[in-house]
C-alpha cells in the first residue's frame, strides 16, 4: 500500500491555494485570539509595574511627597499630598483661603472641610474610610491586591485599555491600563457623597520620571459628576523624611 503524501504548494491549483491561504489566516487569527484571552489580570498588572519602574524599585519607595496646583470652580490654590507607605496618607488643599485636609491611616481617618460645614478635625465615617483606606498604599488597591484579600478581574478590552476590576468587600474600583504603554490612565469607583452614590472618575496623564527613577503622573483630573478637580504637579519627592505625627488628628 502506498503512503499518503500531502500535496505541495507547487501542485495545488489556484482555487486550492486560495482555500489553503484562507485556512492558514483563520488559524493564525484564532491563535492570536486565544493568546489575547490567555492574558490575566496579573499579567497586565505585572506589565504596569515594569512600566512605572519595576518591582525592585517600587519596593524601595517608603514615602512620596507631592507639591501641586489645584484648580476647582475657577479657583486655583496650592495642594500637597504626603504618603508614608502602609502607614498614612494626608492631602492638604487651600482654596481661596480655606484649607481642606483629608487623612487616612492604617487605623482610621479624619478630615477638615469648611465647604462641608466642618472647620474642625472630624473623624470620617466607616463607609468613607473603607472606600479610601487604600490611599496609604502605592497603586492603591491595584498593587498587592491578593495580600489584602481583594479579588481582581480582567474585563473585556475597552478601546485601547485593559480594564481591571478590583473588588474589596463592597467597594469596587476599575483601573484602566493603556495597552501600548501599560501606564494607568484612568480609575473609576463609586463613592457616597451627601447620602448619594456618585461615580468618581480619576484621569492620570503626563507621566514623568522622578529623580528616584520611577514614573509618576504629573496631571491628575478628578470628576465627581457635579464638580471637577484638576491637579498639575510641580514636584514629587521620593523617600522624604516624614513625621508620622502629621497623620494624628489634632484635639479640638
Amino acid at each position: 500500500m502506498s503512503k499518503f503524501k500531502p500535496p505541495s504548494f507547487e501542485t495545488l491549483k489556484p482555487k486550492d491555494m486560495k482555500i489553503t491561504k484562507f485556512c492558514l489566516l483563520l488559524i493564525a487569527a484564532v491563535s492570536l485570539n486565544f493568546a489575547a484571552k490567555a492574558q490575566t489580570a496579573d499579567d497586565i498588572i505585572a506589565k504596569f509595574v515594569d512600566a512605572i519602574g519595576g518591582k525592585d524599585k517600587l519596593a524601595q519607595i517608603k514615602s512620596v511627597y507631592t507639591d501641586a496646583t489645584v484648580s476647582v470652580m475657577g479657583q486655583d490654590g496650592p495642594s500637597t499630598t504626603t504618603l508614608l507607605v502602609g502607614k498614612g496618607y494626608r492631602s492638604e488643599t487651600d482654596i481661596n483661603g480655606s484649607k481642606i485636609i483629608q487623612v487616612y491611616t492604617d487605623k482610621g481617618g479624619w478630615s477638615v472641610n469648611p465647604f462641608a460645614g466642618s472647620a474642625d478635625p472630624t473623624p470620617i465615617s466607616d463607609d468613607q474610610y473603607q472606600a479610601g483606606k487604600d490611599a496609604i498604599w502605592l497603586g492603591r488597591s491595584l498593587l498587592g491586591y491578593a495580600a489584602k484579600g481583594y479579588k481582581a478581574e480582567l474585563l473585556p478590552k475597552d478601546g485601547n485599555n485593559y480594564p481591571i476590576k478590583i473588588t474589596a468587600g463592597k467597594d469596587v474600583t476599575t483601573y484602566y491600563i493603556d495597552a501600548n504603554t501599560f501606564l494607568l490612565n484612568k480609575m473609576t469607583t463609586t463613592q457616597s457623597m451627601q447620602g448619594q452614590d456618585v461615580t468618581v472618575t480619576t484621569t492620570l496623564a503626563n507621566y514623568k520620571k522622578t529623580d528616584f527613577g520611577d514614573l509618576e503622573p504629573y496631571k491628575i483630573d478628578i470628576d465627581f459628576g457635579q464638580f471637577q478637580l484638576g491637579f498639575v504637579v510641580k514636584s514629587i519627592t521620593i523617600n522624604k523624611d516624614i513625621d508620622p505625627k502629621i497623620f494624628d488628628m489634632p484635639a479640638k
